[in-house]
């Protein structure tokens, strides 16, 4: 592939910073996951890895933000689905942005779901024992009457389907559900997942029509509140996923959860875009969202509710934020780790050699990191995360024993 295309690939995967930064980012391992099977014994036991793990508690460490990847060609009732228009040579970015998507996973085109599944599966077998990872669904985009709508959805995620392969594989995975809050059945759906084991609640605002600051809202938010169930929701600019209003990442909108007592998770701490200052009401400036996110993590009234979540961080076009938040050390014991897998094993959107330059990490551990992300992008994103440091700061392993926010019994 020849550069220019890797940088228009890098646009349509909505990396913002691709127009300028496609060249240093150059992936030197290649631009295509290799899927390697099997982490040899020279990566498993490398130095840095006994690094990465020392003084983590494995039975504590969950990975709270992963994605299930599948079209519904296992075809069950509860199966997964994608929008025909990611087939669609008329539409190229939809097309281009599933097969990074399908590599990310290393998908078996004739059996993506299952594929996708028992590479998960592998992967974390790889890792020590009671490491889990917890499985997203993804609800559809819904109009202002509550009511789904497919062609305005990019991909479905049935909560049936994420608790049935949870359940499973129990050693390995927890799930969270994903309930549009303008559902007539929204309250109903919220008691059922909770039955079912749902640790979380997993919103895409921009990506499923939701405005968080909406009345519309209340009720289920008075539901999460009572069953002590946390929403996990994207915050900052959000380009993965197309359609919906952009607006509604705003992390201030979330404010309306909080106030009703909802835990709150804003994922990637909003570290992409801006976003209206809504402080200075409707019309206010645009300002960072990764400020407004700021400015929410430091309100005393939100300490016990709030929580920043670190997937994505490591993204050339997220990575800036790194620095900033490792200054914030009063922040850290309020941070959780995700990896927002697949997207560790879509090979372009990360460059450890570049945040070796940036002076986040040390120059001996690129090789490894590059050599074990072949084999295990979750790990290879858990690795990167615990060698990141910046003036002596580091994340702390309450960043990754997540365990204790979303299972505190």
């Amino acid at each position: 592939m020849k550069r220019r295309d890797f940088i228009l690939g890098m646009g349509l995967l909505g990396a913002s910073a691709a127009a300028w930064g496609g060249y240093q980012y150059w992936p030197k391992p290649g631009l295509m996951n290799p899927c390697l099977p099997g982490l040899p014994d020279e990566v498993r036991n490398h130095p840095l890895m006994q690094k990465v793990w020392q003084g983590l508690d494995s039975a504590q460490v969950w990975d709270c933000h992963v994605h299930l990847v599948g079209t519904g060609d296992s075809a069950t009732s509860d199966s997964p689905w994608f929008n025909p228009n990611m087939d669609s040579y008329w539409h190229p970015i939809l097309k281009l942005q599933k097969a990074f998507y399908m590599n990310g996973a290393c998908a078996d085109p004739d059996h993506i779901d299952q594929s996708t599944v028992a590479r998960m599966v592998d992967l974390v077998a790889e890792m020590p024992a009671g490491f889990k990872t917890m499985l997203f669904a993804f609800d559809w985009f819904h109009d202002e009457a509550g009511k789904p709508q497919k062609p305005h959805s990019i991909f479905n995620i049935p909560n049936n389907y994420a608790a049935r392969i949870a359940h499973a594989h129990p050693q390995y995975f927890e799930w969270v559900c994903s309930i549009h809050p303008y559902r007539a059945d929204c309250v109903d759906a919220l008691e059922e997942a909770k039955s079912k084991g749902a640790r979380a609640i997993k919103w895409l605002p921009n990506g499923m029509g939701i405005d968080p600051l909406s009345e519309k809202c209340d009720r289920f938010y008075e539901a999460a509140a009572k069953l002590a169930i946390p929403i996990i929701s994207h915050t900052g600019r959000e380009s993965a996923v197309q359609g919906g209003n952009q607006d509604d990442g705003n992390p201030l909108r979330l404010r309306r959860a909080l106030d009703h007592g909802v835990k709150v998770v804003l994922a990637h701490c909003a570290s992409d875009g801006d976003d209206i200052d809504l402080d200075q009401g409707k019309n206010g400036e645009r300002v960072k969202s990764f400020e407004l996110f700021a400015r929410m993590m430091d309100e005393p009234k939100y300490a016990e509710l709030l929580r920043g979540e670190i997937s994505a961080l490591t993204l050339f076009n997220h990575a800036w934020a790194i620095k900033p938040i490792l200054q914030r050390p009063d922040w850290h014991a309020r941070l959780l780790n995700g990896s927002d897998y697949p997207l560790p094993g879509i090979m372009p959107l990360y460059s450890p050699p570049a945040l070796a330059k940036q002076g986040l990490l040390e120059e001996t551990a690129v090789p490894f990191l590059e050599n074990l992300r072949g084999y295990n992008p979750l790990l290879f994103d858990l690795a990167l995360k615990r060698l990141l440091r910046f003036e002596e700061q580091s994340f702390p392993a309450s960043v990754f024993e997540t365990r204790r926010f979303f299972n505190p019994d």
